[in-house]
């Protein structure tokens, strides 16, 4: 069989699909390639260190919980079991199982313990935190084997049928995130040609898209949402708008390092401080500090209360949230000025690399 192939030596060295010297690179490429790579390299640093540090070993601390009678051998109990547990439990007592019921509806306790002369019943909400369930449950096993009484669970508020990990709504929120810093990307790159009003409405209108997609899914889709879709459209709404406004807010000062930023602050930091894996008291302290004020944490909070403790107040997770848009909406206007002006400071018209595209892909 003959070859049609062209020999190598056929090939024209001065043809540019076939340098002779392709490692022959100007310095100034390298200067590019090198400054391109910190971006890789940054991001699997901060999700490296901030998802380890969070899930690698949760641990309970000063977690609240109850023990169910307020006789003297109760409160003693209480007060032996919160000593021997060191900072791991936040132990009171309740006069009744009905109060301690209570106390978990509203969030304020994580479990509670009532022994009896025949069993110990543990009482929790896998609604609130399936994980913290979990552990709370290792953490009163061995107290119960201790006093030689079957050990039994009684959920008081459990998650729903179509979500029994108890976790949906927080993959609903990763779903959110993403969907918002990623259309701040191409709509950064459009803002040098319309007015500063048209911006604010197309990240309106994109976070209105994002959370429209991501209630439709977890609602009529799978099942996660059961009701209150509306009410968790609007607060899916007012935290996407606050992502697109700061990712459009950013990417004229911060370049292609805006993609990387926003994964830092609504990945990174966002997920693990959120409270949608382990609670904020089975993590390390900086977690817990971030669920007090991100806006992942409060729209889960938020989302959790709408869901699964209906009637609750929920007006200080409304108020974190619309407090991030004031960030976002202020740089938006800043960096329209700077730009205006033609300031080193922000640059409108800069253009999306294809660093940007892979990295919010």
């Amino acid at each position: 069989m003959t070859s049609h192939s062209t020999p190598l030596a056929t090939i024209d060295p001065k043809h540019p699909k076939h340098p002779k010297h392709p490692e022959r690179v100007p310095t100034a490429a390298w200067r590019k390639l090198g400054l391109t790579m910190l971006i890789p390299f940054f991001l699997v640093t901060v999700m490296g260190l901030a998802y380890l540090g969070a899930f690698h070993q949760p641990a309970p601390h000063n977690v609240a919980v109850a023990v169910v009678g307020n006789t003297a051998s109760m409160q003693a109990f209480a007060q032996g079991l919160e000593e021997k547990s060191g900072e791991a439990l936040d132990v009171r007592t309740v006069p009744d199982e009905a109060a301690a019921r209570a106390l978990i509806m509203k969030r304020e306790i994580t479990a509670a313990y009532a022994p009896s002369a025949t069993a110990a019943t543990l009482m929790l909400s896998s609604a609130a935190s399936e994980t913290t369930a979990n552990i709370t449950q290792k953490v009163f096993m061995p107290v119960a084997f201790e006093q030689h009484l079957p050990f039994q669970v009684l959920d008081v508020n459990p998650v729903g049928s179509h979500d029994t990990t108890g976790q949906g709504l927080f993959f609903m929120l990763v779903a959110l995130s993403i969907g918002g810093y990623a259309s701040s990307v191409p709509l950064a790159g459009f803002m040098g040609r319309i007015r500063l009003q048209t911006r604010f409405g197309l990240a309106a209108l994109a976070a209105a898209v994002v959370a429209t997609l991501a209630v439709v899914i977890a609602g009529p889709i799978y099942g996660v949402l059961q009701s209150h879709l509306g009410g968790t459209w609007l607060l899916s709404w007012v935290y996407v708008l606050a992502i697109v406004m700061l990712g459009m807010g950013l990417h004229p000062v911060l370049r292609h390092w805006t993609t990387a930023t926003l994964t830092l602050l609504f990945v990174a930091l966002n997920f693990t401080s959120s409270g949608g894996i382990f609670a904020p008291e089975m993590q390390p302290g900086i977690f817990g500090a971030l669920n007090s004020f991100w806006n992942g944490a409060a729209w889960h909070h938020a989302a959790q209360t709408l869901a699964y403790f209906p009637g609750q107040g929920m007006g200080a997770d409304i108020l974190k949230l619309v407090l991030w848009l004031i960030p976002g909406s202020a740089l938006m206007v800043l960096t329209h000025v700077f730009s205006m002006r033609k300031t080193q400071l922000a640059n409108e018209n800069s253009r999306i690399r294809e660093i940007e595209e892979v990295v919010a892909a």
